[in-house]
């Protein structure tokens, strides 16, 4: 089995009508800056304050669910969510490649009006979702549109998480543009601490922050710091009251719920 996809998508060909998604997309510099992890850290940060705030993986590649360490998964044990896997995530490939050549080696059309279907009755059963991409966000999505193109659709901000080391602040400028381009809005960025060691040894660690602020406009939110082991819901809520500072966030989507 190379894919897998929920049967209630199946021939969803129509684009659903115009709606008004509820919700922050988070996306990233790059594959593997951590943004399961923030995704995951701002939700149950989030829960813990008594806000009905859910998690949505439209698309994940690299392996299929059941093993334990997709997405879908980490994002489920990280917030206490009691959904299944196949909810949160409802398109799973297993192979490691952009979501549009994992598609296609599965033998799945994968479209934007199946994404935005596959992804309503989250939005039904939340006040809010915060949306992980895959990779960043000039990833190739579907054959005709990339991830940037995808949240333009839903109409909702961007919020990126970048490493924290050197050559961040380009790909975090970059990214930013990118999104600028297609009418996103930029909630903020999160500094991530993928690597521990490079992250403590990397002398331009103190300047990007302020760096990022300076010559893209935009908010820094913190520096989540690297956490050993599971990532438990307790240890996320305790990073993120210590490390960062989610208040626009907290705002975005007061708005957008009270709206």
């Amino acid at each position: 089995m190379t894919g897998s996809h929920v049967s209630s998508v199946h021939g969803s060909e129509k684009p659903p009508g115009r709606k008004r998604w509820r919700g922050i997309f988070v996306t990233g510099t790059d594959t593997g800056v951590g943004k399961t992890v923030i995704t995951a850290a701002i939700a149950a940060a989030l829960r813990s304050e008594g806000q009905n705030v859910g998690v949505w993986k439209p698309v994940q590649s690299g392996a299929l669910l059941g093993e334990g360490i997709t997405d879908a998964e980490r994002l489920l044990r990280g917030t206490g969510i009691g959904e299944r896997p196949e909810q949160v995530a409802p398109f799973t490939f297993a192979a490691p490649l952009a979501p549009a050549l994992a598609a296609k080696q599965a033998g799945v059309d994968l479209t934007m009006a199946g994404l935005l279907a596959a992804g309503e009755p989250l939005a039904e059963r939340y006040d809010a979702l915060l949306i992980e991409g895959a990779g960043g966000a000039a990833v190739p999505l579907t054959s005709d549109a990339l991830v940037a193109d995808f949240i333009a659709e839903l109409g909702v901000p961007a919020l990126i998480v970048a490493r924290c080391g050197l050559g961040t602040v380009n790909h975090t400028l970059l990214t930013a543009a990118l999104l600028r381009q297609r009418g996103i809005p930029v909630a903020g960025v999160v500094m991530n601490e993928v690597d521990h060691a490079t992250s403590r040894n990397d002398p331009s660690t103190a300047a990007n922050a302020e760096l990022i602020e300076r010559y893209g406009g935009l908010c820094v939110l913190g520096q989540f710091p690297w956490i050993s082991g599971e990532a438990t819901m307790e240890r996320l809520v305790r990073a993120v009251k210590q490390h960062m500072d989610i208040s626009p966030v907290r705002q975005i989507l007061e708005n957008v719920i009270n709206s």
